[in-house]
Formats: C-alpha cells, sequence, structure tokens
C-alpha cells in the first residue's frame, strides 16, 4: 500500500480550505484517509497552516511520500528541515 500525504478541500464554494491526510494513494481526493495532520489554508494573508509537525515527521520516517504541493508547503513551514535524514533530499 502506498501512503501519500496530501490535500483534501474542504469549504464552501470558492471558499475553500484543505486539510492535510495521510491517505492510501489510491483513494479519491476527498474520499478515505488515514490520519488528519492539520489543516491549510490558502486564501487567509499569509497562509495559514496548523499541522502536527511530530506525527508528520513520524510519517514521513515510516515511508510516506508528499505531493508536490504538500512539499511546498513543508518547506515554508520549515519541517523539510526538521526531516531532512529522513528522505535524503
Amino acid at each position: 500500500m502506498a501512503v501519500k500525504i496530501r490535500l483534501t478541500r474542504m469549504g464552501k464554494h470558492k471558499r475553500p480550505f484543505y486539510r492535510i491526510v495521510v491517505a492510501d494513494s489510491r483513494m479519491p481526493r476527498d474520499g478515505r484517509f488515514i490520519e488528519i495532520l492539520g489543516t491549510y489554508d490558502p486564501l487567509a494573508n499569509p497562509a495559514a497552516v496548523n499541522m502536527k509537525t511530530e506525527k508528520a515527521v513520524d510519517w514521513l520516517k515510516k515511508g510516506a511520500q508528499m505531493t508536490d504541493t504538500i512539499k511546498t508547503i513543508f518547506k515554508k513551514s520549515g519541517l523539510i528541515q526538521q526531516s531532512k535524514g529522513v528522505q535524503g533530499k
């Protein structure tokens, strides 16, 4: 089973916010997930990210892959530096 850390869309029409979730890569975008790691609000100025960093690092150590958008969010929040040795990038 390939596990990914990705975004799930929530919110109203034209007012999106996203949950950062750990999900099986075969599930649909807004489908079943394993665990919620936090939220991402792109409409806030600056964009607001609330995340359980310990859980995220733990999932990366277990081998979960990040989507491109999540990599960008993690870099801006400084989580990539914490897990630098985990994925070797």
